[in-house]
């Protein structure tokens, strides 16, 4: 499991002009071994906004 900084990390690096798009923020998620619910709060923190997210997840 990543912490939260390497979360961070990721999605900074994915993201693009402060915004992530679900499917990666999913990926992100599954592939630290979290919840969904903690990558949507490090892009909160981060001011980053979840784009085209169908499912709800975030």
């Amino acid at each position: 499991m990543k912490n939260r900084i390497e979360i961070e990390e990721e999605i900074k690096k994915k993201a693009v002009k402060g915004r992530l798009s679900c499917s990666a923020a999913r990926k992100i998620a599954e592939e630290a071994g979290v919840a969904y619910k903690i990558v949507g709060n490090a892009a909160d923190r981060l001011k980053i906004k979840i784009a085209n997210c169908q499912l709800g997840c975030f």
